[in-house]
C-alpha cells in the first residue's frame, strides 16, 4: 500500500505531542537547539560528514496571529510553512494549534563555502571561512552555517541558476530599472517608474544590495522595502532577503565571496549513524499552469538502484519524494555492512545495477 502524508509525518507528530502535553502549551518551542538569532538561524557545522542540522520545533499559534507573522518571528519562509502545515488557513489559524516549522534541514551538497543557494527550497546558506589559528592554520572546530528564507524570480523571471560571485556591495543603492521592468509596470500597475529610483523607503532593493558577477551584473542579492514576499517567487529575478537579515549578510562577506546558485528540490543523505535522510521540496514551477498543479520529483535510479542492491524497499523513498513537505525524512536506517557497501558504491561511482525482487 502506498504510503502517504499521514505515515511520514506520524513519528514526529506522535512524539510532539506526547511533548506538548508533557510540558504544557506554555512550552511552544520543541527541541530549540539551533541558535537563533535576530539575523538568519545558525547551526554548527557538522564535522562528521553530516548534512542534517537542526531539531523539530514547534509553535504554539496565539490569538490574533497568521503563518506570516510566525515566519517572521522565526526567520523562516511563508511557503515552507505552509508545505509543513497542510490544511491550515494561512490567515486565520486556530488559536493553541500546532504549526510546525522547518528548523531541520539538510545541508545542500558540498562544496560548503561562501554562499549557496537552493531555489527549490528558497533558502540561502552562509558558511564562513575556517576560523585562523596561531601559525596561519584553519580549523573546523567553530565552524557555523547561517540559513536565511530569501524571495526569488517569479514565473516568467526566473533567477537562474550559477556559479558566480560578489561583485560589488552597495550599501542605499539606488535602482535602475530595466525597460522591460519599467514596461511591465505600466501595464499591469499603471505606475511610471523613473528612470532612476533614489534610495529611501520607496526603492525596492532596500538598504543593502549585493551584485552578482554573473551575466552583465543584472542580478543582486538584495534587501526590501516590503513586509511580505519573503519565501515566495515574487521578484523580477534577484535574490530578495528581509532587510535585518541582508544587513548581517551585507557585514560579513566580502567581494569575491563565491556564490552558488542551484536548483535541486531534492536532497538525500546517507548520515554517519545509517540513517538515509531525504528532503524533498515542491519543484519550481516554469509556466503559470503548473503553478496551479500538483509536480512530481522523479526518484533518482541510482538512488534505487543503490536500494535494490542492499535490498531495501523504495516505498518510503517514493513517499517522501511525493509528500514535499521541506524537512528531513528517514526512508531507511543501514546495518554498519550495509554502509560500508553503500560508501563503496558512491565511491566506485559505477553503474550499479539493481538485483530482481518484489516491492512491497
Amino acid at each position: 500500500m502506498p504510503l502517504g502524508r499521514g505515515f511520514i509525518s506520524s513519528r514526529l507528530s506522535s512524539v510532539i505531542n506526547k511533548k506538548v502535553a508533557s510540558l504544557g502549551l506554555a512550552c511552544a518551542m520543541l527541541w530549540a537547539l539551533a541558535v537563533p538569532t535576530a539575523f538568519a538561524t545558525q547551526y554548527p557545522l557538522p564535522t562528521d560528514g553530516s548534512r542534517l542540522v537542526g531539531y523539530p520545533e514547534a509553535h504554539i499559534v496565539k490569538e490574533g496571529e497568521h503563518l506570516e507573522a510566525i515566519a517572521k518571528q522565526y526567520d523562516v519562509g511563508f511557503l515552507a510553512l505552509l508545505a509543513l502545515n497542510p490544511g491550515m488557513d494561512p490567515y486565520l489559524p486556530e488559536p493553541g494549534a500546532l504549526v510546525r516549522l522547518p528548523n531541520q534541514l539538510l545541508l545542500p551538497s558540498p562544496p560548503h563555502s561562501g554562499i549557496v543557494i537552493n531555489l527549490a527550497e528558497l533558502r540561502l546558506y552562509y558558511f564562513p571561512e575556517p576560523a585562523a589559528r596561531a601559525g596561519g592554520e584553519t580549523t573546523d572546530a567553530q565552524r557555523a552555517v547561517h540559513v536565511f528564507p530569501i524571495g526569488i524570480g517569479r514565473v516568467g523571471r526566473e533567477t537562474p541558476t550559477m556559479n558566480t560571485y560578489i561583485s560589488q556591495k552597495r550599501e542605499h543603492p539606488t535602482w535602475t530599472p530595466p525597460q522591460s521592468i519599467r514596461e511591465e509596470y505600466k501595464k499591469q500597475r499603471g505606475i511610471i517608474l523613473p528612470d532612476v529610483v533614489p534610495a529611501g523607503p520607496n526603492n525596492p532593493l532596500g538598504e543593502h544590495a549585493l551584485r552578482l558577477g554573473f551575466g552583465n551584473g543584472e542580478y543582486l542579492i538584495h534587501g526590501t522595502n516590503k513586509s511580505f514576499g519573503i519565501g515566495l517567487r515574487v521578484s523580477a529575478g534577484c535574490i530578495r532577503l528581509r532587510p535585518d537579515d541582508v544587513a548581517w549578510l551585507f557585514e560579513q562577506v566580502d567581494v569575491h565571496t563565491p556564490v552558488r546558485v542551484i536548483n535541486q528540490p531534492a536532497k538525500l543523505s546517507v548520515e554517519p549513524d545509517g540513517r538515509v535522510m531525504v528532503e524533498a521540496h515542491r519543484p519550481l514551477s516554469k509556466n503559470e499552469q503548473e503553478t496551479k498543479a500538483r509536480l512530481s520529483i522523479e526518484p533518482d535510479p541510482q538512488v534505487l538502484a543503490m536500494l535494490a542492491r542492499l535490498e531495501l524497499s523504495p516505498q518510503r523513498y517514493r513517499a517522501a519524494l511525493s509528500v514535499q513537505e521541506g524537512v528531513p525524512i528517514e526512508i531507511a536506517t543501514l546495518t554498519p555492512a550495509q554502509l560500508r557497501a553503500w560508501q563503496r558504491l558512491e565511491r566506485a561511482d559505477v553503474d550499479v545495477k539493481p538485483v530482481r525482487r518484489t516491492e512491497e
